[in-house]
C-alpha cells in the first residue's frame, strides 16, 4: 500500500510539474484595446471583457465587436491586430511556432520571429504560413478569403493546392476553388491605421533597446513611452516610470490577481505593466524612487508576478522582490527561484524578511475575503502594524496563497459584457479542440495542412492586372475538383444529368456569374451558345431548348405557331426558356397544320403513310369532282413549297 501511494504521489508531482511548465503565459499578451473587446479563456466557458496586459495562451478565444480594435504582442516581436467585427482563436503557441484561426473579419499580421520559426494563420477557406519575416493581412468576406502581402512572402493553400504570395500581391481563394492573384490596390483606413501603429511601436525603439537584454528588446516601446533610464550605483542602469498614479504609488498596486493556468497571475492596469511585472525585480533608490532592475541576458524568465506573499486569517499581502531574493512559484522561473511543486513546502524555512517591506507603501494589503474577487478591497494599514504583525516570518507564505479561486477570478474585468456586444452564435459555438483536429499545426513546408500526409500540389491561378481592394469586389475564382493524388486539382464541372448524343453543354455554363465566384449560382449562358437538340430526336422534357435569337435574318426566322390547346411536337420545341418542356402528347391536329415529314425522317421509317382525312364540306355547298381535283392540285403544290421551309 505504501509503495502504491508513493507511486501515485510521484505521478501527481510529475503531472503538476508538466502542467506548470506548459502553463507559460509569457508568449503573448494584450498590448492594445479599443472598445469592448471580449475574451473567453480556456478555463471557463464564459465571455468577459478583456483588459490591457491580459495574458493570452492557446485555447483562448477573442471577439472584437463593432467599434473595437485589438493588438496582441508576442515575445518574439510579432504583432497580431484585429479590426472590428473580427474573431480569433489561439490554437497553438510555443517558443518557435504559433497558430491562429480567424473565423471572420480583418486581421493584420506583423511577423517578426527569429529564424527557424513559423506562423500559421487559418481561415474557413484556407491556411497561410510564413517561415520568414513577413507583413501581411487576412480579410474574410463572404465565401472566400483575401491574403495580401506587404513585405516578404507567405504560402497559402486550400484543399486544391498551394501557392506563394509575394509582396505587393493579393490572393483571393475559396475552400475548393482556384486562386486569383492581383496587385494590391490603394491603402484603406485599416491599413493606414496599422502603418501608423507600426511607426510608433516598431520604429521608435529609443535608448531602451540598448539597455534591455536581447530577450526583452521587443518591449522597448513601453519603456521609452512611460519612463526613463537612470544609473543606480548598486544595480547599474535601471528603469523608473514617469507616469504613476499618485505619490504613494508602488509596484504591484494598480491591478489585481487573476487565476490562470493553475496559479494567480498579476494583471497590471498600467499600459506599460507587462515586462516590468513579469520579468526582473524592483528596488527603491533614494532621490529616484522605485526602480526596475532588468534581468541578466540569458537568464530571462517570465513569472506570474515576482512578489513575496503573506497570508493570515484576515489579510493577504504581497511585496515586490528585490534583486537576489528567492521567488517561490509553481514551476521553474530561473535563478533565485524555487519550484514548490518539486519540494516539500512544509520544510521550507524563510529566515529573512523581504527588503522592500521596510519601504513606505511597499506592501499591499487586501481583505482575505475579497482577494479572489474581481474587485479586491485594498486596506490602508499603519506601516508599523504591517512590519510587526502582518509581514513577519511566521506569516510568510511559500508561493501564492492557498485560496480557492472564485468565478470572477477568471475574468480580466469586473464589468459585464453589454448584451449588444456579445459575440454572434457562430462564434460562441466554435470549439478550439475541434479546430485543432481539423487544422493541425504543420511546421514542415512540404506538407499540407488541409490534406495531412500529402505533399500539396500547385494551386491553379488566374492572374489579373487590375489592382484589388482588400476584402472587396468579387474575384474570378471557380470551383475545382480536389485531386486524390495530391496533384493540382482539375477544374470542376457539374455532371450532365443525362449524357446523350447531340447534347453539348459548354464549359462556360459553369463559370461564375459575371466572371466571378458565386457559390450556389450558375451563370445563364447566352442562347446562341447552347446546342439545340436535333429535330431528328424528340425532346425528352428534361432539356431546356433555347432557339438562337442573335444575328438571324428576318427571312430565316421560323414562325412560331400560335398557342392552342393541342400543342404539337414542333410547338413544344419553341417552348419558353424559363420553363421545362412538357411531355409530348399525341393530339389530333387539323391536316393543314400537321407538319409534312421528309422521306428520310426516322418517323417515316417502317411506318405506313396515312392519307390525311378530308374535311366534309359544309351543308349547303356542293363540290364537284373537278373542283376537288383542282383544289388538291393546288394544295399539293403548296406543300411542296412549304416542305423545305419547315425542315430547315
Amino acid at each position: 500500500m505504501k509503495i502504491c501511494r508513493a507511486v501515485i504521489m510521484s505521478i501527481a508531482v510529475l503531472l503538476l510539474t508538466a502542467y506548470a511548465i506548459s502553463a507559460d503565459f509569457g508568449y503573448m499578451r494584450i498590448s492594445l484595446i479599443e472598445g469592448d473587446v471580449q475574451i473567453k479563456v480556456q478555463e471557463t466557458e464564459d465571455w468577459g471583457l478583456a483588459s490591457i496586459n491580459g495574458p493570452v495562451k492557446e485555447g483562448d478565444q477573442i471577439w472584437v465587436p463593432e467599434g473595437g480594435r485589438l493588438e496582441l504582442q508576442l515575445n518574439t516581436g510579432t504583432y497580431i491586430r484585429l479590426d472590428q467585427d473580427s474573431a480569433v482563436e489561439i490554437l497553438s503557441i510555443d517558443e518557435s511556432s504559433s497558430q491562429f484561426y480567424f473565423s471572420q473579419g480583418h486581421a493584420y499580421v506583423y511577423y517578426n520571429a527569429p529564424a527557424e520559426s513559423m506562423i500559421q494563420v487559418d481561415t474557413p477557406d484556407a491556411s497561410t504560413r510564413a517561415f520568414d519575416r513577413a507583413v501581411f493581412r487576412i480579410d474574410i468576406p463572404n465565401e472566400y478569403t483575401d491574403v495580401g502581402v506587404y513585405k516578404g512572402y507567405v504560402e497559402t493553400e486550400n484543399r486544391i493546392g498551394k501557392t506563394r504570395v509575394n509582396a505587393g500581391e493579393i490572393l483571393s481563394i475559396g475552400q475548393n476553388t482556384n486562386g486569383e492573384i492581383a496587385p494590391m490596390g490603394p491603402p484603406d483606413e485599416w491599413e493606414e491605421w496599422n502603418k501608423d501603429r507600426n511607426d510608433r511601436v516598431l520604429e521608435r525603439r529609443g535608448v531602451s533597446y540598448g539597455y534591455l537584454p536581447l530577450e526583452l528588446r521587443e518591449y522597448s516601446y513601453d519603456f521609452n513611452s512611460y519612463g526613463r533610464w537612470v544609473d543606480v550605483p548598486q544595480y547599474g542602469h535601471c528603469w523608473t516610470p514617469t507616469v504613476v498614479a499618485g505619490v504613494d504609488w508602488a509596484p504591484y498596486k494598480q491591478g489585481r490577481w487573476i487565476w490562470r493556468g493553475g496559479d494567480y497571475v498579476w494583471l497590471a492596469y498600467e499600459p506599460w505593466g507587462w515586462a516590468p511585472y513579469h520579468y526582473g525585480r524592483w528596488a527603491f533608490a533614494r532621490g529616484i524612487g522605485w526602480c526596475w532592475i532588468p534581468p541578466v541576458a540569458g537568464a530571462v524568465y517570465w513569472g506570474p508576478g515576482y512578489v513575496g506573499w503573506v497570508r493570515t486569517a484576515d489579510y493577504v499581502a504581497w511585496v515586490p522582490l528585490a534583486p537576489g531574493e528567492i521567488y517561490y512559484g509553481r514551476g521553474y522561473y530561473g535563478p533565485n527561484s524555487v519550484n514548490i511543486v518539486n519540494v516539500n513546502i512544509n520544510r521550507v524555512r524563510i529566515t529573512n524578511v523581504y527588503k522592500n517591506v521596510y519601504v513606505n507603501n511597499g506592501v499591499t494589503v487586501v481583505s482575505r475575503n475579497t482577494f479572489a474577487t474581481a474587485s479586491p478591497k485594498v486596506l490602508r494599514i499603519n506601516e508599523n502594524i504591517i512590519r510587526q504583525k502582518i509581514f513577519v516570518k511566521n506569516n510568510i507564505s511559500v508561493g501564492t496563497p492557498a485560496i480557492k479561486p472564485a468565478k470572477s477570478s477568471y475574468s480580466m474585468s469586473a464589468k459585464r459584457v453589454p448584451s449588444s456586444k456579445l459575440p454572434p452564435k457562430h462564434i460562441t459555438t466554435l470549439r478550439v479542440k475541434e479546430l485543432r483536429k481539423s487544422r493541425p499545426l504543420m511546421r514542415e513546408r512540404n506538407q499540407s495542412v488541409l490534406n495531412p500526409g500529402v505533399k500539396p500540389g500547385q494551386l491553379p491561378l488566374k492572374t489579373v492586372t487590375t489592382p484589388k481592394k482588400r476584402g472587396k469586389g468579387r474575384p474570378m475564382i471557380q470551383p475545382v475538383r480536389p485531386s486524390e493524388s495530391g496533384k493540382p486539382g482539375v477544374q470542376e464541372q457539374r455532371p450532365v444529368p443525362r449524357e446523350e448524343k447531340g447534347i453539348t453543354i459548354p464549359k462556360e455554363q459553369f463559370a461564375p456569374e459575371g466572371g466571378t465566384a458565386a457559390r450556389g449560382k450558375r451563370r445563364i449562358t447566352p442562347p446562341e451558345e447552347r446546342t439545340v437538340v436535333p429535330e431528328s430526336r424528340p425532346a425528352t422534357g428534361k432539356e431546356r431548348h433555347v432557339m438562337p435569337t442573335k444575328n438571324i435574318p428576318a427571312s430565316e426566322e421560323r414562325p412560331v405557331p400560335k398557342e392552342k390547346k393541342g400543342k404539337t411536337q414542333f410547338e413544344n420545341k419553341f417552348a419558353p426558356q424559363s420553363g421545362p418542356l412538357q411531355k409530348e402528347k399525341k393530339l389530333a391536329t387539323p391536316p393543314e397544320e400537321k407538319p409534312v415529314v421528309p422521306e428520310n425522317h426516322p418517323e417515316r421509317r417502317g411506318k405506313q403513310h396515312i392519307k390525311p382525312v378530308e374535311k366534309p364540306a359544309p351543308q349547303g355547298q356542293q363540290v364537284t369532282k373537278e373542283e376537288k381535283k383542282r383544289e388538291g392540285s393546288k394544295k399539293g403544290d403548296k406543300e411542296k413549297v412549304e416542305e423545305p421551309e419547315r425542315s430547315r
